[in-house]
């Protein structure tokens, strides 16, 4: 069974509405761009069942929707919550969740793109390319670290090395902010591409020719955090990246 997971979390960093819409817009955009059959439709997020409403993925569509869908007070503080998901013939079914926004020094922001499936397996095309994918999330939404995994993975990393859900953490990919990437080895068995605000994505698939086992995900761990590359971010936030 298919269950694989894009994310990637940052600090404070308050935006308006509109500002989180113009980044969710193009995420959606490159992503039709990279794969239109899986990220062809999107619908609101509800039952998971056809009849949920399609969104039209503009700014403005998102921007009314994220206001739709977060009601109450203190949102400038608190941030904004929401979700989209997209299932077509032949493909998984995605969803993509976002907490944007928030400019509390305890809560993280975050964006997390989920592949689930019977049917589709981790040969396709789209999972191969997620830690393309990884890099195209953490150009428009600037975050602190990110990762690309599937459930075995995360549950190994977790237990070798007792992590909360919101450390940083190597999957088969990882994303690392400009400061972390300055940090990090050169010596992983991985490609290195640079993101377009100073980044770095370290692929342990080698573009997607390569399937890391949970062996080489471990080490690939123990030497990213003995680099000081996976710290969390110093608590309370006083700023979106490491």
């Amino acid at each position: 069974m298919l269950n694989v997971v894009v994310n990637g979390f940052w600090g404070l960093r308050g935006e308006s509405v509109p500002a989180v819409a113009e980044r969710w817009a193009g995420t959606l955009t490159a992503l039709g761009d990279i794969d239109g059959p899986t990220f062809g439709v999107w619908h609101e997020a509800g039952d998971g069942l056809p009849s949920d409403p399609v969104l039209e993925p503009s700014a403005p569509a998102l921007a009314e929707y994220i206001e739709r869908t977060n009601t109450g007070p203190d949102l400038d503080v608190v941030g904004y919550t929401t979700s989209l998901w997209a299932r077509n013939p032949a493909a998984a079914h995605v969803s993509m969740a976002i907490h944007a926004g928030s400019t509390s020094q305890y809560a993280l922001n975050s964006v997390s793109l989920a592949f689930r499936s019977r049917e589709v397996d981790e040969t396709a095309e789209v999972i191969r390319r997620a830690p393309e994918i990884l890099r195209l999330l953490a150009e428009h939404w600037e975050f602190d670290a990110g990762q690309v995994y599937d459930r075995p993975q995360y549950r190994a990393v977790a237990e070798r090395f007792d992590l909360e859900n919101n450390d940083p953490r190597c999957g088969r990919a990882v994303h690392l902010s400009a400061g972390r990437a300055a940090l990090a080895p050169e010596d992983l068995p991985a490609t290195y591409v640079r993101t377009a605000h100073g980044g770095l994505v370290i692929d342990l698939t080698r573009g997607g020719a390569e399937s890391p086992d949970i062996e080489t995900v471990i080490e690939a761990n123990t030497a990213l955090r003995a680099a000081g590359a996976l710290e969390r971010l110093p608590v309370p936030f006083d700023r979106a990246t490491f």
